[in-house]
């Protein structure tokens, strides 16, 4: 968490406040923030005093575009969550970094697990330290059938592969768990042994999982890790079919779904529709 739904929500509720505004000033609550920085003292030069061209996401990165040829990624790691704020506006104890615009709002990021990180990079750092680590975005640009069946040519479990963000970036724990019960495909079917009609299946159930989480500001967990800007909470969970749903009756079948453990992560099925 959070994952592409939560990550598309946030970017399209926090653009308006960016978009073509100058970042004023740049506050950093705690260094561990900049840890993926090459050089973290380089930070606040390159985002402070530049021009916000484009609010972007790859996957689950936010990527604004400044126009000064940087680009400021940033991953929301576990807990992590931005605000729109005004200057006066009380500051949240958790809050890891405030972007301060020329019109005198606050986009703040909370995180109290701090797992997440931002990272100003130009275009030759962005080519060698993030894009080689996503692939195509599962959203956007999710590749043909045909390329699909390509890319899940392997032994390994066709959930692990989802899960590959150098393959597919965007999915994780919940919305893979989503898609393949969508498509009726068993979460630890070898990714080679699918046909093409399964896979033709599976891209479907992709982009109709996605595009309704977006619909419904993605998924707040009983943590409430996640939030919209604005607070509110993300109303996809309340229309999960699989994930978390352990016991209870499948939505087609009534078999309880059941939950296993599959490469370390938390994994939620149909024993009897999935196959």
């Amino acid at each position: 968490m959070p994952e592409l739904p939560e990550v598309e929500t946030t970017r399209r509720s926090i653009e308006p406040a960016l978009l073509h505004r100058t970042i004023a000033n740049v506050t950093v609550g705690r260094d561990r923030l900049l840890r993926r920085q090459p050089i973290p003292a380089d930070f606040r030069g390159r985002v402070k005093g530049s021009r916000v061209s484009e609010v972007g996401r790859l996957g689950k990165f936010l990527m604004i575009r400044l126009n000064n040829d940087m680009t400021l990624v940033i991953h929301l790691g576990m807990s992590g969550k931005m605000q729109i704020r005004s200057t006066d506006a009380d500051i949240d104890k958790h809050t890891q970094l405030i972007l301060r615009t020329d019109d005198r709002q606050e986009i703040r990021f909370v995180d109290p697990r701090t797992f997440g990180f931002f990272v100003a990079l130009d275009p030759d750092e962005m080519a060698e330290i993030i894009l080689p680590t996503l692939g195509h975005d599962a959203l956007n640009d999710l590749p043909s059938s045909r390329q699909l069946l390509d890319l899940f040519r392997s032994i390994t479990p066709i959930k692990a592969i989802l899960l590959d963000q150098r393959k597919i970036a965007g999915i994780g724990n919940i919305y893979a768990d989503e898609a393949l019960f969508r498509a009726k495909i068993h979460p630890e079917a070898p990714g080679d042994a699918l046909s093409l009609e399964q896979v033709k299946a599976l891209r479907q159930a992709i982009k109709t999982t996605l595009q309704e989480a977006l619909k419904w500001g993605g998924s707040s967990l009983d943590d409430l890790a996640y939030l919209l800007p604005d607070g509110r909470t993300g109303d996809f969970t309340k229309r999960l079919a699989a994930y978390g749903r352990t016991d209870e009756p499948c939505i087609r079948c009534r078999t309880p779904i059941r939950h296993i453990v599959l490469r370390q992560r938390s994994t939620h099925f149909c024993p009897t529709c999935q196959t």
